[in-house]
């Protein structure tokens, strides 16, 4: 499996762990590269939302270029371990929320904290899938800022509607069997 790392921004170079196992499937350092040259390539402050975060490289990620918190949340203990040594050894851990819960349960819990999220990563297990559910969820609870982006990660057999309430698709890349759907709030 190749290294990941921190591809740009305050702790480029530094590498990350992975998730002992199959049950996660880390983005490859030159798909995440693809992605942030998409949706910024820096942040200037910003709340980050890592709903999938297996090894929390997406969110870590974002806060290396300048997003200012980041709340991570997956329903795996292990993937949660590996995203509590990843924020401790990039040092990140004052700028995170890490949270183990199921990704409907935790936007419930988010929405009462009343949270605007200004860039979201949805990186579901392909087979379970409910991007187009969840991101309807995010419109619904008022999760979203304005101009907000959200990255999607699927099986390029999966294809993602064009409009999710306020939030429209605006780019779709391809690579080997990953599509990254990126969308933006209009709202």
């Amino acid at each position: 499996m190749e290294m990941m790392r921190v591809v740009a921004g305050s702790k480029k170079g530094h590498p990350l762990q992975a998730v002992p196992g199959k049950g996660t499937r880390p983005t490859v350092d030159k798909v995440k590269e693809s992605i942030f040259n998409m949706i910024g390539p820096y942040f200037d402050g910003g709340l980050v939302l890592d709903l999938y975060a297996g090894t929390g490289g997406l969110g870590i990620e974002a806060l290396s270029r300048g997003a200012e918190k980041c709340i991570f949340v997956d329903a795996n203990r292990k993937a949660i371990g590996i995203v509590q040594q990843n924020l401790s050894s990039t040092e990140m851990n004052e700028k995170a929320e890490v949270y183990r819960n199921d990704a409907n349960r935790a936007l419930n819990a988010l929405k009462k904290r009343e949270l605007m999220f200004n860039i979201v990563f949805l990186d579901p297990p392909y087979a379970e899938q409910k991007i187009e559910s969840q991101i309807a969820i995010m419109v619904d609870h008022g999760l979203l800022a304005t101009n907000a982006m959200i990255v999607a990660e699927h099986d390029v057999k999966d294809e993602l509607c064009n409009q999710i309430g306020s939030v429209d698709k605006i780019r779709e890349v391809t690579y080997g069997q990953t599509m990254i759907t990126v969308y933006r709030n209009e709202g």
